[in-house]
């Protein structure tokens, strides 16, 4: 299927492992020139060299979830059509441990950082009448997890802002969606699950139990791969999704139980 994406430009936060660095691999085999970014240099070269291989890329050093970094990343890529704020960060703790600090620091890293860029190239788009923003937020922001209550809430504050920005595309050709994967395998989910099931013996044993106790809800009873999400971010990125507008995809295989 031709997506219908070639000469776009786009912006992928969080791109240099497991789901920001597929979607942004599947979006430059489509013919989107991708910029992406990263905290580590090595890590983004290994990244851009990835992409390199299937598209366009331009990597660029920067860290949104900072006021510096995402001044640094507008300087360096002003202008693009679809942004993708896929930065985020996780982490197992009871809710009595979550301190002042750790609400701010996921706060900063998971909401703060894609309202910055939005707040830059939003109003660009709408003066274009094209443009997509996408936050990947998480099934955790519907069924939250209580042993993360911080990250759930945080990708909750994601759905909100992305709605209220919809609201405001009102007869554009601007969409603005929200894409709540589920448990989905990276580079730490493996680490993750043995840190709260460390009865576990393998990793296999690991994704085993993972779903059997604290995921029981999922009809796919397995980690997403990153690609799987690649491909929706992907696709809601095109023309050809151009009805769907201020939604919340589900793309976790099955753990919101809601028909709607």
């Amino acid at each position: 299927m031709d997506l219908k994406l070639t000469g776009k430009t786009a912006i992928v936060t969080g791109s240099t492992a497991g789901i920001g660095l597929a979607i942004a691999e599947r979006l430059a085999a489509e013919g989107v020139e991708v910029t992406i970014t990263g905290r580590s240099q090595s890590k983004l070269d290994a990244a851009a060299e990835q992409i390199a291989k299937v598209g366009k890329v331009n990597p660029v050093l920067a860290d949104p979830a900072t006021a510096e970094g995402a001044a640094a990343l507008i300087a360096a890529v002003p202008e693009a059509n679809i942004l993708v704020n896929n930065l985020g960060i996780y982490e197992a703790k009871a809710f009595t441990d979550i301190s002042d600090a750790d609400w701010h620091h996921l706060f900063e890293v998971n909401v703060v950082s894609g309202a910055r860029l939005a707040r830059h190239y939003f109003p660009k788009m709408l003066a274009k009448d094209w443009g997509r923003v996408i936050f990947i937020s998480s099934e955790s922001s519907l069924v939250i997890p209580e042993e993360m209550i911080h990250y759930g809430t945080t990708k909750t504050a994601q759905l909100a802002i992305a709605r209220g920005l919809a609201q405001q595309t009102k007869g554009t050709g601007v969409t603005v969606n929200t894409v709540m994967p589920g448990p989905t395998r990276s580079e730490g989910i493996v680490d993750f699950v043995k840190s709260v099931l460390p009865e576990a013996k393998s990793d296999e044993e690991a994704e085993t139990l993972f779903f059997e106790k604290m995921r029981p809800l999922s009809l796919i009873k397995r980690f997403i791969e990153a690609d799987e999400i690649g491909a929706m971010v992907t696709f809601l990125a095109s023309p050809l999704a151009a009805v769907t507008n201020g939604a919340a995809i589900r793309a976790e295989g099955g753990i919101v139980p809601t028909i709607a």
